[in-house]
This record gives C-alpha cells, structure tokens and sequence, in this order.
C-alpha cells in the first residue's frame, strides 16, 4: 500500500515526526546467551512497559524463515545492526532457533505477569 507523504504527514504527525528524527532506533550489538526476563522489568504490574527483544520474538517462531523474516524487517528499519543480525543469523544456523531459550507459547506474558504478581 502506498500513501503521499503529504496525507501521511497530516494524518499521523507523531508517527511521522518519530520516522524523520529517526527516535524510534534501538542499537542491539550482542546476542544473549542465557534468556530471561530482565531484572528491571520484573515488577508486579503485569510486565507494563516491557518492550519485547528480537530475542522474544524469535522465541516465537516455529520455522527459521520466521526467525530470518523477524531479523530481516528489525535491520532494515536500523532496529538492530547488521553485525548483530549476522551474529544472531549465524547462531542460529549453528546452534539452531531453540538456542535462544525454548518457544514461547501463545500466553506466555500474560502468564509470566501473573507469576510475578503472584511474588
């Protein structure tokens, strides 16, 4: 789908403002070895604010041309480097995509946020 950069402009300013200034960009440039939750968002609000990893969502994945197409689309947006994406790539293939810790199931926050609660 295609829109002028015009109406674009005028019908999602902020969205818009954040693409131009280019604030949205995280740099990542390492790979987790060992998964978890981090320690500054285990707090009993229900995970509120917990912005997932590539490593969170690859941990979703069932195939690695999911994996491939998740670390694909966070590079072109400059999300991660292409040094990490290659590191992350390459562990992958040597390692396999359960490497990054075992698959997320469907619920898998909101039960997580109930176990901290539950702390």
């Amino acid at each position: 789908m295609e829109i002028d950069k015009e109406k674009f402009k005028k019908k999602y300013p902020k969205i818009n403002e954040e693409i131009e200034q280019n604030s949205s960009k995280i740099k990542i440039d390492s790979v987790e070895k060992k998964v978890e939750l981090p320690k500054n968002n285990k707090n009993k609000e229900n995970l509120r604010g917990y912005d997932p990893t590539i490593i969170d969502f690859i941990r979703r994945c069932t195939t690695l041309e999911e994996a491939d197409s998740i670390i694909n689309y966070l590079e072109k947006r400059g999300e991660i480097s292409k040094k990490y994406a290659k590191n992350i790539r390459d562990k992958i293939k040597d390692k396999g995509i359960r490497s990054f810790g075992p698959k997320k199931s469907e619920n898998y926050y909101f039960e997580k946020s109930e176990k901290i609660t539950e702390s």
